[in-house]
C-alpha cells in the first residue's frame, strides 16, 4: 500500500479545475495540453505522465475519480493546505 502524500500547488489546482469546467483559471497552452494528455491517456501512458508530472497527474485523478476531488481542488486553489493521499485504488 502506497502511503505517500504530495502537495498540489494552488496554480495546478486552478488549471485542472478550469479544464474540467469547475472554476479556477485556464492554464497556458503547454500545461493545458499536458492536462488533456493525462486526462485522455491509457493506463500505461498515464502512469508515465504521473511519474514525470505528479502534481498535475494527481490533480487530474482527483477531479476524475475522487468523490471529494473537486472540493479538494477548490480548497487548494484558494490556498488552503490540504495533504493529498496517494490512493493505490485510483485507476491510472
Amino acid at each position: 500500500m502506497n502511503t505517500d502524500t504530495i502537495t498540489i500547488p494552488a496554480e495546478v489546482a486552478s488549471h485542472v479545475l478550469s479544464h474540467f469546467g469547475r472554476g479556477g483559471y485556464p492554464a497556458g497552452d503547454w500545461s493545458e495540453t499536458l492536462i488533456t494528455l493525462i486526462d485522455r491517456a491509457d493506463m500505461q501512458n498515464r502512469a508515465k505522465l504521473l511519474a514525470a508530472y505528479p502534481e498535475y497527474g494527481r490533480a487530474v485523478l482527483l477531479a476524475k475519480y475522487d468523490e471529494e476531488g473537486i472540493a479538494t481542488l477548490q480548497r487548494l486553489a484558494r490556498g488552503e493546505t490540504v495533504p493529498v493521499d496517494v490512493n493505490p485504488n485510483v485507476p491510472f
